[in-house]
């Protein structure tokens, strides 16, 4: 069965434009230049999964056509990537639900420390923002069954965070990753289409390089990779040509199939 995952965003954590910058990436009129906060959603069958929810996704649900979801996947609990959650209260209301949504035990107790009125039992408070249905991850690596969806999950650290990475077939999204160990290209053995986050080209504390994502992509075999969470120093014309042509820039609205089977 095939499935397709849409970049929503493949931004930075303060997006480009940047406010107050005009360098010529943020001034550029390229709509691959333009990049929201870093999410995507992934359709599979019947389903509508949402990777990350930041403070661009009411912004990207408008500009794109999302209207319904099935379920969440955070990645981790930094404010680029889970500070647009109250804002499934719309689709709550319209869906008349709960919002399933799959996480690290890290990220969760993050998410209920920052967004405690989320988790209130007052159902007059709760009918007031998004309600959630939070599924806690039990271990570091392993498979789920989420909604009937199988999704494989492995973890890494971005200073001193833990992060998550999903994968369903032959698909992976790794956003965010600093620190690893070796074991993950075991959970990763079989990607055929990879999304890794690179932040510029010059070496990050917190992110990959240009460089290091290549390298990165190269150890996992994947056929073809795109970046996201580039910066403003990232210009997309520049990246698609002193990139080599398997590993190229993600940009916002791009659509990526790949196949369940992860043989496939």
């Amino acid at each position: 069965m095939q499935a397709i995952f849409t970049f929503l965003g493949t931004g930075p954590s303060a997006g480009i434009p940047l406010i107050g910058c005009s360098c010529d990436v943020c001034r550029s009129s390229d709509p691959h230049n333009q990049r929201l906060r870093p999410a995507g959603v992934i359709h599979v069958g019947d389903k509508v999964l949402l990777i990350d929810i930041g403070p661009d996704f009411r912004q990207q649900a408008l500009k794109f056509g999302l209207s319904h979801l099935d379920g969440v996947l955070i990645t981790h609990a930094h404010f680029d990537h889970i500070a647009g959650i109250d804002e499934l209260r719309a689709l709550n209301f319209q869906q008349k639900k709960s919002f399933p949504c799959l996480m690290s035990k890290e990220t969760l107790r993050e998410i209920e420390s920052r967004f405690p009125y989320l988790f209130q039992s007052n159902e007059e408070k709760k009918s007031k923002s998004a309600q959630l249905d939070c599924q806690a991850l039990p271990k570091e690596a392993g498979e789920t069954d989420f909604l009937g969806v199988k999704i494989r999950y492995m973890s890494y650290r971005q200073a001193g965070m833990k992060v998550t990475g999903y994968r369903i077939g032959n698909f992976a999204y790794v956003s965010d990753i600093r620190e690893y160990d070796d074991s993950i290209f075991d959970e990763l053995k079989g990607v055929k289409k990879l999304v890794l986050s690179a932040l510029r080209e010059e070496p990050s504390p917190v992110h990959f390089s240009l460089t290091e994502a290549v390298a990165f992509a190269r150890k996992v075999g994947a056929e073809k990779t795109w970046l996201t969470h580039m910066s403003h120093s990232v210009e997309h014309n520049w990246a698609c040509r002193h990139l080599p042509p398997d590993v190229q820039p993600g940009y916002d609205g791009l659509t990526i199939p790949f196949q369940m089977n992860p043989h496939a």
